[in-house]
C-alpha cells in the first residue's frame, strides 16, 4: 500500500507538490492508476490548468469516480479544489460534485485595481473547525487563479480579493485549498504536515 499518492492528470504543478513533500521527508507515488489511488493511505489532488480539459482526462481514465469514492484523507490544491466542486464557469464544466458549490470567474469591474488572475500573497481567515492549524490564521499564502469558490457551508478558510471567497473547503475526508501550500513557505509546510497526520 502506498502511504501518500499524488494524482497525475492533465494539469501542471504536480511535481512542485512532490518536491514540497520531499522537503518534509515524504516520498509520494505519482500515478493516474485508479487501483493505486484507491488503496492509498492519503491522496493529494493538485494542479494548475483548465477545468474542462482536466475533467475530460479524469473521466477518460476513470479517475472521476475513483476520487469521489475515496475514504482516506484527500487534499485538493488549486484546480484540484475547483474540480472537487459542482460546476466551473471555466469551459462550462460539470465537476466532481464533492463540494456543493460552483466555481465562478472573478469580476473586477467594480475594482479594476484587482488584477485577474489573482497572483501573489494574501491572508487566510480560518473558520471554526478548519482542518488548517490555528497557527496559520491570518498568515500569508500564495495564490495564482482567475476562478474562485464562493463562501458556502463547506468553507474552511476565507480570503478577500474583490470579494470574500473560499480559500479552503472541507467535507468529511475531503480537504482542499485554493492557494498553493507547496509555494507558501513555512505556513504551507505546516498545512501539509498537518494533512499528513490526518
Amino acid at each position: 500500500m502506498d502511504e501518500t499518492v499524488v494524482i497525475k492528470y492533465n494539469a501542471g504543478n504536480v511535481f512542485s507538490v512532490v518536491c514540497a513533500l520531499q522537503r518534509i521527508g515524504v516520498e509520494a507515488t505519482v500515478t493516474d492508476d485508479p487501483a493505486t489511488i484507491s488503496h492509498a493511505r492519503r491522496v493529494i489532488f493538485p494542479g494548475v490548468g483548465e477545468a474542462s480539459s482536466a475533467m475530460e482526462y479524469l473521466r477518460r481514465h476513470r479517475l472521476d469516480d475513483t476520487i469521489r469514492q475515496l475514504r482516506c484523507p484527500v487534499l485538493g490544491i488549486c484546480i484540484g479544489m475547483q474540480l472537487m466542486c459542482s460546476h466551473s464557469q471555466e469551459g462550462d464544466t460539470d465537476c466532481l460534485g464533492i463540494f456543493n458549490v460552483p466555481v465562478l470567474r472573478f469580476d473586477n469591474s467594480s475594482n479594476p485595481s484587482c488584477k485577474i488572475p489573482q497572483m501573489g500573497w494574501n491572508t487566510i481567515s480560518l473558520q471554526p473547525g478548519s482542518f488548517i492549524p490555528q497557527e496559520c490564521d491570518k498568515q500569508y499564502v500564495y495564490y495564482v487563479h482567475s476562478y474562485y469558490a464562493p463562501l458556502c457551508d463547506n468553507t474552511a478558510a476565507v480570503t478577500h480579493y474583490t470579494l470574500p471567497y473560499s480559500a479552503a473547503l472541507q467535507k468529511d475526508n475531503f480537504h482542499a485549498t485554493q492557494f498553493h501550500p507547496e509555494k507558501s513557505g513555512s505556513v504551507g509546510e505546516t498545512i501539509l504536515k498537518n494533512f499528513l497526520k490526518l
